[in-house]
């Protein structure tokens, strides 16, 4: 038992989904910092708040009555508020985050668009096919490939 354990732990995919979440949560962290150190201060120059995070609307009042110069205070009044800044910031965030990983994404698909045309130029002269279509799922797949690495099902050997 302890075997099949270090096996699954020393599989591929679970050591590349552990370094992806590492990383993505490396990722967050920067990007959090640039939203909240970089792009936020201008924005709420703009509007006329020192700090983003503290717009927010009293929807209960607490002890004591508003105003509540900032949201901290509100939230020591027992106030209770609605945070609109904090969810917009949270949302620029997402966007900046899906943004640089679009970015990533296509610049990843244009390396490896790159690297078949070359491979295939190769694989060409040799005669053999790059890839083939899974006739289950209809994904591209490897010329080679026994079982689709998409939809798992078995395939004819191809020789």
């Amino acid at each position: 038992m302890l075997n099949e354990f270090q096996k699954f732990l020393l599989r591929g995919n679970l050591v590349e989904l552990a370094i992806g979440f590492t990383v993505g949560a490396a990722f967050s962290t920067v990007v959090r910092s640039l939203v909240d150190d970089i792009i936020m201060p201008p924005i709420s120059a703009l509007l006329g708040s020192t700090d983003f995070s503290n717009l927010f609307t009293v929807i209960k009042p607490g002890t004591p009555p508003p105003p509540y110069d900032t949201l901290a205070q509100a939230e020591t009044a027992g106030a209770i508020t609605w945070n609109y800044g904090e969810f917009l910031t949270t949302m620029l965030t997402l966007l900046i985050i899906a943004l640089a990983m679009f970015l990533v994404i296509k610049m990843v698909n244009r390396l490896e668009n790159r690297l078949e045309k070359v491979i295939g130029k190769e694989k060409k002269e040799k005669g053999d096919p790059i890839n083939k279509k899974c006739p289950y799922c209809f994904e591209t797949i490897s010329f080679k490939a026994t079982r689709c690495p998409n939809c798992t099902s078995k395939l004819e050997k191809t020789t």
